[in-house]
């Protein structure tokens, strides 16, 4: 059995992290907001607005 070593040599995948950030924030919305969020407010949380803007 191989076992990784203790320390810093952790791999990290800079893009799930960020992915894992984003569903973070719909959660917090999503339990904040009464009703179910709109795709407005979907795409206001993930910034879909802001990377459409800077392309």
């Amino acid at each position: 059995m191989h076992v990784a070593p203790v320390g810093g040599t952790a791999v990290q995948d800079h893009v799930a992290l960020a992915e894992i950030e984003l569903c973070g924030e719909l959660i917090i919305a999503a339990s904040a907001a009464e009703d179910r969020l709109s795709l407005e407010s979907i795409d206001e949380v993930l910034r879909v607005a802001e990377e459409r803007e800077v392309r």
